[in-house]
């Protein structure tokens, strides 16, 4: 006998499996599929302009009921009376999101609480964060893309959001690139560095649109290699140079269980290391340019026999023996040409320290010439290839520091990062005056 008031259909579905659903349930669920055709027939209405304009109309929608349902968190159902109510509905003004790499103008639901005080809403502040339409664009023009032509590189969104988008002139992303970059800039020079144990720091000068620039790049404790710093100047500026050091020991950079500075072979980066960090540096002048300072002063016909005395003594594991071989390839030169024997004696211990350590294997390809820095500085200028004209020195400090930031995303550790364990012993050991560790840091 069937019961009053008991409204319940049965369905078969293939394979005989039975579904009861009430008339409520039944209900909802056809709501629900119209809901769903509705917005399946929005998404394949904007799809015929492309697949982002479908993306950006199910954005909007999507935006609009997560504000709806924060101010029914916030306010509670619209047109129930609360007389608890803290929070109440207070209109709606235009406001402005980004979607699309453009700043859309939709409405914005406004709350209050009981006293007059204006209630953000979260969902909304988000959407609007020109962060999402800086970072589109700093992308876009590292990438080599014009400000003139980010317009056009855009994706359509739809003839009805593209004619109400803002945001996209080439004067507008002038000043959102040129406010993006400054604020990199600012936050990359002053970033907090005492959250990492840094083994190692490469100091280097590099030519950039036509100045001379010094930076900086840090390998922690795990290999990761990270820039940390970047001054307009040459490294032959004393005053340039030690207020990068400065920078870098003030914003928390630890050097109580030594760190390596490995160094293009100016004399006042080495003099404001020392000044700056004392004992607790330990520099390494790099061979590359030491190699080619001293074959510069040579002509053709000597340098291949000067080079591959280089190598070889360098190449020896034994410091001591490795420095009584480039000192006696000094006195050759001597005889040859005094600069290049005056060039080769400039900071000769400095060319053995990393075999004082006893650093052999990959780590020592890494550490024995700035070269990772050279890497770092062929990303800055491949994105900046595109800029014709430079106005000041700002703006290459802006374009040198959102560079090298980039060039950190594609950057893999350290070769030879297994041996650095024990580079942060030997370290140790070095600036605690004990005896230099025996044990070769081997690949």
């Amino acid at each position: 006998m069937k019961k009053q008031g008991s409204h319940r259909a049965v369905t078969t579905r293939p394979g005989g499996l039975r579904l009861v659903a009430s008339v409520e349930e039944r209900s909802l669920l056809e709501r629900l599929v119209g809901s769903v055709d509705e917005q399946l027939g929005l998404f394949a209405e904007r799809m015929r302009e492309g697949l982002l304009a479908a993306s950006v109309a199910v954005g909007l929608e999507v935006m609009s009921e997560l504000q709806e349902a924060e101010v029914i968190e916030l306010a509670g159902p619209k047109g129930k009376h609360d007389p608890g109510r803290s929070v109440y509905r207070h209109g709606s003004e235009a406001g402005r999101v980004t979607l699309g790499g453009r700043r859309v103008p939709v409405r914005r639901p406004r709350l209050r609480t009981v006293d007059g005080a204006e209630v953000r809403l979260e969902s909304y502040d988000t959407f609007a964060s020109v962060d999402l339409l800086a970072d589109r664009m700093v992308a876009s023009m590292l990438a080599g893309l014009s400000g003139r032509r980010y317009q056009q590189a855009l994706e359509p969104v739809g003839e009805v959001v593209e004619q109400a988008a803002s945001g996209v002139s080439q004067s507008s992303v002038s000043r959102r690139f040129i406010t993006a970059t400054a604020e990199r800039l600012a936050a990359f020079r002053s970033r907090p560095l005492d959250d990492e144990q840094w083994l190692i720091v490469f100091v280097d000068g590099f030519d950039f649109a036509g100045h001379t620039m010094v930076g900086a790049l840090g390998v922690s404790a795990d290999g990761t290699k990270v820039p940390l710093s970047v001054a307009e100047g040459s490294t032959e500026n004393a005053t340039v140079v030690r207020g990068l050091i400065t920078n870098l020991r003030d914003r928390g950079l630890d050097s109580s269980e030594g760190v390596l500075f490995v160094i293009d072979g100016a004399k006042a980066v080495a003099k404001a290391i020392r000044e700056v960090f004392g004992d607790q540096a330990v520099i390494a002048r790099c061979r590359v340019h030491k190699e080619r300072n001293v074959l510069d002063y040579l002509p053709e016909a000597e340098r291949l026999w000067v080079r591959r005395k280089l190598r070889a003594a360098w190449a020896n594991p034994d410091a001591e023996a490795a420095e009584a071989a480039l000192t006696a390839l000094a006195g050759q030169l001597e005889k040859v040409n005094p600069d290049a024997a005056a060039s080769l004696r400039e900071g000769l211990a400095d060319t053995l320290t990393v075999t004082r350590l006893g650093v052999t294997g990959s780590l020592l390809k890494t550490v024995m010439s700035t070269n990772p820095m050279e890497s770092m500085i062929e990303i800055v200028r491949d994105h900046a290839r595109n800029v014709k004209h430079w106005q000041n020195g700002d703006m290459r400090l802006r374009w040198a520091a959102a560079g090298m930031l980039a060039a950190a995303t594609q950057f893999r550790r350290v070769k030879g990062y297994r041996q650095l364990p024990a580079l942060a012993v030997a370290l140790r050991r070095t600036v605690r005056a004990e005896t230099p560790s025996t044990t070769a840091v081997n690949a």
